[in-house]
């Protein structure tokens, strides 16, 4: 009767990494020579947890000095974009108003004549809804795509998430703009952005507070 074959022999850990890690041949089998000698396993320099938290813990925030130069800079092009888009607006509450004084002047009575009625506070509801809508485009898409505005570019800035140190989603990014601009068409949005002169150690405002980030340089 045949003789049973003897058992192949075991290749040692190292060998049957080094094979794996050889291209693959045409029959689909290591191209290495079994026999070969062994290159050493290498680690990789760095542990990647360890490469990721050493990055998280560089991250500082930035000066209140720079953030109020990048703010001044994004209040100045968000506010000619709103601006030339409200023009048409303004012109017709404008000439709205001028047209009930002519008409209470040719009365020849005296009459009150009210700013306010349904035709301004429409003209005013539509301006604040396009400086939201122009904030969502300006503001809020680019701080959820790059982390950061043309603002903030120029002066070397970043919006981050406070956790992951990484730029905020879309729902984080547009809360923070809606929480800074709707305080401040009511004019209590400086005191929000005052809170970052006292506030440790992110130094956020209560825009930054809402959406759980802050400005890193």
């Amino acid at each position: 009767s045949p003789s049973p074959s003897a058992p192949a022999p075991t290749r040692s850990w190292a060998a049957q990494v080094s094979a794996l890690a050889q291209p693959a041949s045409s029959t689909g089998v290591g191209a290495s020579d079994p026999d070969a000698p062994v290159t050493p396993f290498k680690p990789v320099r760095e542990d990647p947890f360890t490469a990721a938290a050493r990055r998280q813990a560089a991250v500082r925030p930035a000066g209140l000095g720079r953030r109020l130069l990048a703010r001044i800079v994004d209040s100045l092009l968000l506010g000619a974009l709103t601006g030339a888009a409200v023009v048409p607006l303004a012109g017709r509450a404008a000439d709205h108003v001028q047209a009930k004084v002519d008409a209470a002047k040719l009365s020849g009575e005296t009459v009150e004549v009210w700013l306010v009625d349904t035709t301004t506070v429409s003209c005013l509801l539509a301006s604040v809804g396009v400086l939201l809508v122009l904030g969502l485009l300006y503001e809020a898409l680019p701080t959820a795509r790059f982390g950061r505005t043309l603002g903030k570019k120029l002066f070397g800035l970043r919006v981050r998430d406070i956790e992951e140190h990484e730029p905020p989603g879309f729902a984080a990014a547009l809360r923070r703009w809606l929480v800074y601009a709707v305080p401040g068409l009511l004019g209590i949005g400086v005191v929000g952005v005052l809170w970052a002169c006292f506030d440790r150690p992110w130094r956020q405002c209560w825009h930054d507070k809402a959406a759980h980030t802050f400005v890193a340089r």
